[in-house]
């Protein structure tokens, strides 16, 4: 055989190996967006049905809020964990843990009896949702060349926010024909195909490393995170109550919080942390982030708010309501692969800033809208107005935050992104929520009809909003694209 035969057969062969790497990478990413899709899909499904609880179960309105506070609870426990695991354990046990967990708390939500096993039916399932997404993000941040990134991370703002927008539609849909146990009902078959699909066909990609967890730092993130996150869901949920549960367990979670960032500053001197905070050192990711929080809060603000509106005011059924958000989500999944394209060409600014302008445009104009005598179609404009900014902008903050850090700290950045994320959807609740119950009480006090006042106080609400989202345009223009210098900058290391 000739020597250009033999480099010929070399290179084929080499060729057919890279091949098959593709595929395999594509259908490892392919099988995370659509576990983290159905499990993040389930995150908002309860807020509509707390009625329905309370009426099957024979609970108040605050033990039935506790379905939602336990899993955003068990989310801030288990999330920052996650950059251990990662890094210690392979891909596809990951996987199929995370799954199994969801799995097997749906099943018990459809069975429960009653509702303490409904209550702990939601933290299994919170405990699969939590590794979920870390896994999603650092596998994508593994495989993917930074070249094609963006449009990559375009399908996981589909998972950001199309799942949690529809939710309530779903939820109403259910709700409109059967009891809340058919939440579960319906979803229990679609986890258990994507279990069923990932033991068959689910890869590890990953190297684990024999990374020792430090057993400290565990129980103080749970106090920290978990007080943070508690103290501002009662918040939020306890409006008109007694706040002082709620401001010991947020002052408590501050506290530990100090006392967690001192303890993994001092470990990740020996690359021994539970949460690495040198992510922080590079200004992108900072940056990225904070921008970030203020886009989560807004969504969760609307997810929240425009529910109580459209039914408290305008006199919407649970189904319309649930409906009015369909066309925004939608929109938001439509535009997710062109802005990753986008992002792939022109980088983050050009498509940040229009987007940061557009979700603090929308918050304006649904304070605008928020009056008795509104139309449904304002409403839905506007909505449609946020989707989009978040379209804009959800894809370049993750492709910008996580992109400008060493490989080494991909899972710690993943970690780092999903515990904000709940932190944001939290403290956007409870700061909306409080400030609308306030406004209302002034209007009520004032003498204007329920209506009236609960709509003043939800137009006070989306202003503050606003406000915040007005903050993400200046952030904006701080973000840049990263580069391999900015990646392997010696300020991380």
């Amino acid at each position: 055989m000739s020597d250009r035969t033999q480099l010929t057969a070399v290179d084929t062969a080499v060729s057919d190996v890279d091949a098959d790497l593709a595929r395999r990478n594509r259908t490892v990413i392919w099988m995370l967006i659509v576990a983290a899709f159905t499990v993040i899909l389930n995150e908002t499904i309860m807020g509509v049905a707390i009625p329905h609880l309370m009426t099957d179960l024979g609970i108040s309105a605050s033990q039935a809020q506790w379905l939602t506070t336990v899993f955003l609870l068990t989310m801030a426990v288990v999330i920052p964990t996650t950059g251990f695991l990662l890094q210690r354990y392979p891909t596809r046990g990951l996987y199929l843990l995370a799954m199994g967990l969801f799995t097997a708390g749906t099943a018990l939500g459809a069975l429960a009896p009653g509702f303490e096993a409904l209550l702990v039916a939601r933290m299994v399932q919170a405990s699969g949702t939590a590794i979920m997404f870390p896994l999603l993000m650092t596998t994508v941040m593994e495989l993917e060349p930074p070249a094609t990134r963006g449009r990559r991370m375009g399908s996981i703002s589909v998972v950001i926010s199309v799942a949690p927008a529809i939710g309530p539609t779903v939820s109403g849909l259910v709700l409109s024909v059967a009891s809340w146990r058919f939440l579960f009902v319906a979803v229990l078959p679609v986890a258990l195909t994507v279990l069923v699909l990932g033991y068959l066909r689910m890869r590890t990609v990953n190297e684990p490393t024999r990374t020792h967890i430090d057993v400290v730092s565990v129980p103080i993130s749970a106090l920290a995170f978990g007080g943070i996150v508690f103290g501002l869901s009662r918040l939020g949920e306890g409006v008109g109550e007694d706040p002082t549960v709620a401001l010991w367990s947020f002052g408590i979670g501050l506290s530990a919080m100090a006392l967690f960032v001192w303890r993994q500053l001092a470990l990740q001197r020996e690359n021994r942390a539970l949460l690495d905070l040198r992510t922080f050192r590079t200004r992108t990711f900072a940056v990225a982030v904070a921008t970030f929080a203020a886009a989560m809060m807004s969504l969760f603000g609307a997810i929240i708010l425009l529910p109580l509106f459209t039914q408290g005011v305008l006199g919407l059924t649970v189904l319309q309501s649930g409906l009015m958000l369909l066309p925004g989500g939608l929109t938001s999944g439509l535009l997710a692969p062109w802005v990753g394209r986008a992002y792939d060409r022109i980088g983050p600014r050009p498509l940040l800033i229009p987007g940061a302008a557009l979700i603090a445009t929308a918050m304006l104009l649904m304070a605008l809208s928020a009056s008795v005598g509104a139309h449904w179609w304002q409403i839905l404009a506007a909505h449609v107005t946020m989707s989009v900014g978040l379209a804009l902008t959800f894809t370049p903050l993750f492709s910008a935050s996580l992109g400008s850090l060493p490989q080494r700290l991909y899972s710690h950045g993943s970690a780092t992104v999903s515990t904000l994320q709940q932190v944001a959807a939290a403290a956007g609740t409870a700061l909306f929520i409080s400030v609308m119950a306030l406004v209302t009480g002034w209007g009520l006090a004032d003498g204007l009809s329920e209506a009236a006042a609960q709509a003043g106080g939800i137009r006070a609400a989306f202003t503050v909003a606003a406000v915040i989202a007005a903050a993400g345009i200046v952030l904006a223009f701080f973000i840049q694209r990263p580069d391999s210098a900015d990646a392997h900058s010696p300020a991380v290391h």
